[in-house]
């Protein structure tokens, strides 16, 4: 029987970082009570070959047969944020009786409205875990109607976050912007930064016999290749910059990668490297890089950090990141002092940095790299940020 109930949009198999938040909430908090997590069927990064299975006795996972659409279009991530919340209501409406508090990092934002109106309904306490602003976020990937969304979907948002019993943010200044622009009582929101199992990088870094790295400087994207994600940048700066005796990996999955490909051999870029990432081999790849790159497109993450920027730091690996000044993201870095801020989409920039770290002292690059290490294990650890949310759920059970 469900008691407590944890909904997220993606979870192991999927190699993405908030599916592996949702599945250490799940491990830890099943430890003591009963869970029931509901997902849809995997589906994330676009191209990911799902092969293993995620085994776990202590909590009752169900697929539910929602719409999916891991290709980036608008018309599609609608219908499956809708369907999605759809198949979570009649969840809910099905064992309201026995469910005391809802967790839930779902889709934006029909997703969340719907989840939410479906526990207001049944007054069952829920928690909602905002990774991202919308329709904020939409609006800035098509300035030309940018009003428009705003006008027609940001009321949607406002009764989502106003009816929920808990926000989790994900950093002091989307707490703040959602506070000020969905009038929220600040108590009821908590900042709670996602995290990266950093025991993942430190028994690597511990069991790593020798540097088995290439002679040629290498920069390195690890992520999704996605159209908003700005790998494009990457590939037009690195061909400009003609460093030699220096390569570009890009490793991950997604939409755009075939594409990048074919465009990279058609202009005979040899030193321009895709890789694929298996599960669980992030610290490995990642050791393989000099320097790590963090395109953001412009307004994209001025109140979110990308999930990228704690594995680049907990690798202690210096980051160059194309970001707005004013983001979390380039706080952070400045902060930890452990990389370089450029302005986004900022090609000759972006070229003319690459020259000239290139060149740098392997000292410097590896001090930069430690400082970010120890920035990320005070305020990204799994061990740190876990526990928060683990309090707030079973606070809200208790109520």
């Amino acid at each position: 029987m469900v008691k407590t109930l944890l909904i997220s949009a993606v979870f192991p198999p999927e190699p993405v970082v908030s599916a592996k938040l949702s599945f250490d909430i799940a491990n830890i908090f099943s430890e003591n009570n009963r869970l029931t997590v509901i997902t849809p069927n995997p589906s994330r990064p676009f191209g990911f070959q799902f092969t293993g299975k995620t085994m776990n006795q202590r909590f009752y996972h169900i697929h539910l047969n929602s719409f999916i659409c891991p290709s980036s279009s608008l018309i599609g991530r609608f219908r499956e944020s809708f369907s999605f919340g759809k198949h979570c209501s009649k969840f809910i409406k099905l064992n309201e009786q026995n469910i005391n508090v809802i967790y839930a990092n779902t889709w934006p934002l029909m997703a969340q409205f719907l989840t939410v109106k479906a526990a207001k309904k049944y007054n069952i306490q829920i928690i909602i875990h905002v990774q991202d602003v919308y329709p904020e976020s939409l609006a800035n990937k098509i300035p030309v109607i940018e009003k428009i969304l705003n006008w027609l979907l940001l009321p949607i948002d406002k009764y989502t976050l106003r009816n929920a019993t808990i926000v989790i943010a994900i950093s002091d200044k989307m707490k703040s912007y959602l506070v000020k622009t969905r009038k929220l009582d600040s108590k009821k929101v908590h900042v709670i930064s996602n995290w990266q199992n950093e025991d993942e990088f430190i028994q690597f870094r511990q069991s790593k016999q020798g540097d088995d790295r290439k002679n040629d400087f290498t920069f390195m994207y690890l992520g999704n290749i996605g159209p908003v994600a700005g790998v494009d940048l990457l590939i037009d700066a690195f061909a400009k910059a003609n460093i030699k005796n220096c390569r570009l990996v890009i490793a991950g999955s997604g939409s755009q990668k075939e594409t990048l490909q074919k465009r990279c051999s058609e202009q005979n870029c040899s030193t321009i490297e895709f890789w694929d990432v298996p599960d669980g081999k992030v610290p490995e790849i990642q050791d393989q890089a000099d320097v790590m790159l963090l395109p953001i497109k412009k307004g994209a993450a001025s109140s979110s950090i990308p999930s990228k920027l704690p594995a680049y730091m907990f690798s202690s690996k210096p980051i160059i990141a194309c970001a707005d000044e004013d983001s979390d993201t380039a706080n952070a870095i400045k902060e930890a002092d452990c990389g370089w801020v450029l302005s986004p989409e900022d090609l000759n920039s972006l070229a003319q940095k690459m020259k000239e770290i290139a060149t740098l002292p392997k000292e410097i690059l590896s001090q930069k790299g430690q400082n970010g290490f120890n920035y990320a294990i005070q305020n990204f650890s799994k061990k740190n940020n876990l526990q928060k949310i683990i309090k707030v759920i079973t606070e809200t059970v208790k109520e």
